[in-house]
């Protein structure tokens, strides 16, 4: 997508000029130029392209207000007159609209710009990698690549841009007995180095996976929760775990955390960074996003707040977008070396990966999910069998509060793998957590 700021820029000048007296707007834009290749018997099945831009057009007016989503084509003309169209639908929408109390526009005119330069990872040489390290192998995965591109104007003089390039490999290896190993590497430059040791670290647990399985009875267990794991317990805090509105409305599932009745390990610091990730450090509603420390040494710090929150709750905002949940959540890092992490947990439970996750008792951040894919029983410090999908059902202020004996020195980059609708720009930076004990329910 050629010059894609200055066709996005031009947008935005096209609808300033074309507004009536009395009227406001915001633009939010979002685009990618992204190459799909799907695996299958470590084979390429499929290759393609993808190349789309929406846009996303609010009109204000008299305190009301009414959005539309526009697809673009990328040619000027045609992406003006689509403009022009929903414009002309807004205007009769937002004068049957009643004032919003709660409306709170950003008016400053504030100016992001970030922009990642820089090529794709070279195709040919990502598959010859990925021949070479598979070969032999049935391994089943899909890779994505390209720039993302995210924008903001408002008649306010806001602008923002963020085009960033990004790629994600996502794969399973599975073994003759129908079992499976997942992993994944993603980022923004690809590192033959790090690709190399993740499959090889895959490549090690398969192996594992043709020893006789083990079962387990319910009970208590230690436990170690690698990086993908733990993304998805952590993944489960944006569903109003930090948001002001939910905290404010008693449905936060770390409710008891800010009120202080409960607590998180003294090893966790958990923060929403804005700075120098895949997430452009605005929002669509035109909020300049900051770097904000949200856990500190197991206690609350901050809370995301939205200003439409601030304004309904008295609060002070902190750029959070209107879904008040984190877009690049970091989780700090501890002293535990991955290399150690084995002998560390002794004896108990390997938990490569997670899903089916919810919360079993919100109030408590009592949450139940699956082991999915490789979970090893590991006795004396060394892997001795693998274990069927189990169930647990735990507290947070358990297993990352009083019976969290350490996180990794390592923290993994964990990115967004979801391509619904488009590819996302969420990503989370997470060490791997070993705990003492993890209740495990059948």
């Amino acid at each position: 997508m050629a010059d894609a700021e200055s066709l996005f820029a031009a947008l935005a000048d096209d609808v300033r000029a074309a507004l009536a007296p009395g009227e406001a707007f915001t633009l939010w834009y979002s685009a990618e130029s992204s190459e799909f290749i799907r695996f299958n018997r470590a084979r390429v099945r499929q290759a393609g392209r993808v190349a789309q831009a929406t846009a996303r057009l609010q009109l204000i007016r008299d305190e009301r207000h009414a959005r539309s989503q526009i697809a673009l084509s990328g040619d000027p003309a045609t992406d003006r007159a689509r403009l022009a169209e929903g414009l002309d639908r807004l205007r009769g929408a937002v004068a049957q609209l009643r004032p919003d109390p709660y409306l709170t526009l950003e008016r400053e005119p504030w100016q992001r710009r970030f922009a990642d330069d820089s090529a794709p990872p070279d195709t040919s040489h990502v598959l010859a990698r990925i021949d070479e390290a598979a070969r032999g192998l049935d391994l089943v995965g899909i890779y994505a690549a390209g720039p993302l591109y995210r924008g903001f104007a408002s008649s306010f003089g806001a602008f923002g841009w963020h085009a960033a390039q990004a790629f994600h490999f996502d794969w399973s290896l599975f073994h003759a007995n129908g079992q499976a190993v997942k992993a994944d590497y993603a980022g923004d430059r690809w590192d033959d180095g790090e690709f190399a040791s993740r499959f090889a670290a895959a490549r090690a647990q398969l192996e594992h996976l043709g020893k006789p399985a083990r079962t387990l009875a319910p009970g208590d267990y230690r436990a170690y929760l690698a990086p993908a794991a733990l993304e998805e317990v952590v993944g489960m805090l944006g569903w109003g775990g930090f948001s002001a509105r939910s905290l404010a409305q008693k449905e936060s599932p770390l409710q008891r955390l800010y009120d202080g009745s409960a607590r998180l390990s003294g090893l966790i610091d958990m923060d929403e960074r804005a700075s120098g990730v895949l997430a452009p450090a605005f929002g669509p509603e035109g909020i300049p996003r900051s770097d904000t420390a949200l856990v500190r040494a197991g206690r609350p710090a901050a809370r995301l707040v939205y200003p439409r929150s601030a304004r309904e709750y008295g609060l002070e905002t902190n750029c959070a977008d209107s879904g008040e949940a984190p877009h690049a959540l970091a989780l700090g890092a501890g002293t535990l070396a991955q290399d150690d992490v084995l002998a560390a947990l002794g004896t108990g439970l390997y938990i490569g990966n997670l899903w089916y996750l919810n919360w079993s008792d919100a109030p408590a951040a009592r949450m139940t999910g699956m082991t999915r894919f490789a979970t090893f029983w590991v006795e004396d410090g060394r892997i001795r069998a693998p274990l069927g999908t189990m169930r647990f059902d735990d507290s947070l202020y358990s297993f990352l509060g009083e019976h969290l004996e350490a996180l990794t020195s390592e923290r993994q980059l964990r990115v967004s793998s979801s391509t619904y609708g488009e590819r996302q720009t969420d990503s989370s930076l997470l060490p791997g957590a070993l705990a003492g004990r993890l209740k495990l329910t059948l």
